[in-house]
């Protein structure tokens, strides 16, 4: 059951009589418990939702409309019964190596299929029952993001601390046979679940294709708030290139089999490596940008064919700015600096790298850099009409970092306006053109 906050004025519900304050108990006898159920439910041209008043009253009204029209009720939130935890340890874990201090939420390990549907969260699917597998194929909740990670079963308990991780493959062939679409992301671990493990797995993978639809190799991150925590090293030059040798043989096996590559190593990976960024072209549809798998990639490819597009058009005057990002990012946004500065010479940009302290020295990219770190580092600087920044820095409501400074309060303190950009080629050089 779940608080009705509002009704949409007009709507079926609000002309069937139901009312804010509410609360919604079923729809054609269907229990609700999240805006899944809901919107599930809601689909049909005849409905009969009950509802219960304050008093604990209930009664039941019958609704006509035409299909999948709003019923118009509106709720605060989309897991009406509460975010499901993780129960599992991982040994690579990043809430487990964050600093003390930061904001509550910033702790709570979510391992909820329903995150996954609705917004692109990856789950290790050991915190599944039975009644949630069957309404996941019921409903068809599609695609589910997979934390695979390894699929040998004893490694996989080892590095999950979970009995129940052993039981991952015959689950995914579960959700693959009832048409349910999957990704994966291995996080990996140098020495652990990596070299001839990293080919077991995806060999292991390989008969879930085309049900399965990518796989996302990440490098582990390592903060500096390790203590009490298993041993872990980051990735050298030597061993990332090694995965991304792993990695490349397997997606051109499978684009020989399947047409496509389905498997990628995250950018860091070529960062580390020492390598180039493939063009666009090598991550096919960017199915896993997410997780940092081609992000630089098509940053770049929009931003050259927004050139492109831009080149006759003249800047109306100078201009000085700055933009400030992850040590990772700093390179490759200054390549992108010297094209636009290359059509416009009176545009002058620096870019500076940030280095982090907040979390650590290995911690190396854009969406883990804190107000704290972007002031200490630029406060006193001369920085132009404005700073750039990647919009990544914010959570998810864009009103505050990751160590709750505020924009208005890094404005404050640097004298200079703030401006946050996605990572999207065209708005990257509208925004510095000034527009």
């Amino acid at each position: 059951m779940v608080t009705i906050r509002g009704v949409e004025p007009g709507s079926p519900a609000d002309r069937a009589g139901i009312r804010a304050g509410e609360t919604l108990v079923a729809i054609g006898g269907n229990e609700i418990i999240d805006a899944l159920d809901y919107r599930f439910y809601m689909t049909d041209r005849r409905l009969e939702v009950t509802v219960q008043n304050e008093a604990g009253e209930r009664r039941t009204v019958s609704i006509r409309k035409r299909e999948y029209d709003e019923l118009g009720l509106e709720f605060d939130g989309f897991l009406f019964d509460g975010q499901q935890s993780c129960k599992n340890k991982c040994i690579f874990c990043f809430i487990d190596q964050m600093p003390k201090g930061m904001r509550p939420s910033l702790y709570f390990k979510d391992d909820d299929a329903r995150l996954s549907f609705l917004f692109g969260n990856y789950i290790t699917l050991t915190n599944l029952s039975e009644h949630d597998l069957a309404r996941i194929l019921a409903m068809h909740i599609s695609p589910i993001n997979v934390s695979v990670h390894t699929t040998n079963p004893e490694l996989r308990v080892r590095m999950m601390k979970n009995p129940h991780a052993a039981e991952l493959l015959p689950l995914m062939r579960r959700l693959i046979d009832g048409g349910i679409k999957l990704n994966a992301q291995l996080v990996l671990c140098p020495g652990i679940n990596d070299g001839a493990e990293l080919e077991r797995t995806l060999a292991d993978l390989e008969p879930l294709i085309p049900g399965l639809e990518s796989i996302a190799c990440v490098p582990v991150g390592l903060t500096d708030h390790r203590a009490g925590l298993e041993p872990l090293e980051p990735y050298t030059a030597e061993g990332a290139r090694a995965v991304i040798e792993t990695v490349d043989r397997f997606a051109e096996r499978m684009r020989a089999a399947h047409g496509m590559r389905v498997c990628y190593p995250s950018d860091e990976f070529f960062l580390r490596a020492g390598l180039p960024i493939p063009a666009a072209a090598y991550y096919e549809d960017f199915n896993q940008l997410d997780n940092g798998v081609g992000l630089m990639a098509i940053l770049e490819d929009e931003f050259r064919s927004a050139l492109r597009l831009e080149a006759e058009t003249p800047l109306p005057a100078p201009r000085r700015l700055s933009i400030a990002t992850g040590t990772d990012a700093a390179p490759f946004l200054r390549r992108l600096v010297d094209a636009a500065r290359g059509t416009w010479h009176t545009l002058q940009i620096e870019v500076h790298p940030i280095e982090n302290a907040f979390f650590g020295h290995r911690i190396t990219v854009a969406g883990l850099v804190t107000g704290g770190d972007i002031l200490r580092t630029l406060r006193g600087r001369e920085l132009g009409e404005a700073l750039l920044l990647p919009a990544v820095m914010l959570r998810h409501e864009r009103d505050r970092f990751l160590d709750d400074m505020t924009p208005e309060e890094l404005e404050a303190a640097l004298g200079v306006p703030v401006r946050f950009v996605e990572n999207d080629g065209f708005a990257l050089l509208d925004a510095l053109l000034g527009r």
